[in-house]
């Protein structure tokens, strides 16, 4: 079988994105693995960790024939900060250098270069201080590949759970959970588990909004009015889904043998589970891309940069799924 190439972009170079880069070249990777970074900020980083690896910086017009990664070398596709970079310092000057690593990864993945991307954390809130309006990896890589509506997915294990809204205030999620955007991220998400996971009959299970599901309309009408009739309607196409059920019913053990996947309607529905499940492992998959894209389900540990404490469990699982997911 085809050895893939994975690019893994190195993320906030304050954050502890170089650090789990650092630890993950030290081990087997089944995989022809490149780190988009900064050379030199990873030998800096690698020297404070006390890792002895050999960072080689690859030529990107070099990429022709892929090569088993070695445990202790580091192959880079050099990006230059910015600026100096301190552990747990966050600097907005760096900030475009992180959409810079993005950008070299999803074009590299365009041309054929890359089987998929992975990424490392990055800091939402220095990006947008730096005058760029980032709502997070996944808007970011949909409007980079013109992708109409990314659906963020979270795996863990046999567990997967997917958003129908991702980064919103709570306040405005009930607003946001329209017929069409059900029915858009339903039709995803059926699509992204037949070809990303070979699974040929996805069950899911679709989560209401409200308390007890709505409660037939008296704790809320958005099961009524807007999930359950496209819930409804794609069952008579043929997709295999239940719901909307109460979210406090959709992830007991009993409903869960029975699904592929769980659809939540918000960010804090769903992940709450997947955190308690698999903190160390979860990964993050965007669906409804044309690329590949997974990443760390978890943020950029400042307190921790630099300090070897760092756990790459997560970075770990998301390069282990990327290299499946790419094969399959």
């Amino acid at each position: 079988m085809a050895l893939p190439r994975i690019i893994l972009t190195s993320g906030e170079p304050a954050g502890i994105g170089p650090d789990l880069c650092v630890d993950i070249v030290t081990g087997h990777c089944d995989c022809d693995l490149l780190i988009a970074g900064d050379a030199q900020m990873l030998r800096d980083r690698a020297a404070r960790l006390g890792a002895a690896i050999d960072i080689q910086v690859v030529d990107p017009r070099a990429l022709l024939q892929t090569r088993a990664h070695l445990p202790g070398v580091m192959r880079v596709l050099h990006q230059p900060v910015a600026t100096p970079v301190q552990c747990g310092q966050l600097d907005s000057a760096n900030a475009r250098y992180v959409l810079q690593l993005l950008d070299l990864a999803v074009d590299g993945c365009q041309r054929g270069d890359f089987a998929a991307i992975v990424t490392a954390p990055v800091q939402k809130s220095v990006i947008n201080e730096a005058g760029v309006p980032f709502s997070g990896h996944t808007e970011y890589l949909a409007e980079r590949t013109g992708a109409p509506l990314p659906v963020m997915m979270l795996v863990s294990g046999s567990l997967r759970v997917a958003l129908t809204t991702t980064h919103l205030p709570l306040a405005a999620v009930s607003a946001a959970i329209t017929q069409p955007l059900v029915e858009q991220v339903l039709r995803i998400l059926d699509s992204g588990l037949r070809r990303r996971f070979a699974i040929a009959s996805p069950r899911i299970i679709v989560c209401g909004l409200n308390p007890h599901a709505g409660e037939s309309g008296h704790l809320g009408r958005e099961e009524v009015e807007i999930i359950g009739p496209v819930v409804e309607r794609l069952r008579r196409e043929g997709l295999q889904l239940i719901g909307p059920a109460p979210a406090d019913t959709a992830f007991t053990p009993h409903m869960l043998k029975q699904t592929d996947a769980v659809l939540a309607m918000y960010h804090d529905q769903g992940l709450p589970v997947i955190k308690h499940v698999g903190f160390s492992d979860g990964v993050n998959v965007t669906l409804g891309l044309p690329i590949l894209r997974t990443s760390v389900d978890h943020g950029t540990a400042l307190s921790l940069a630099g300090t070897g404490k760092a756990d790459a469990g997560s970075l770990r699982a998301a390069l282990s799924l990327a290299i499946e997911l790419s094969r399959s």
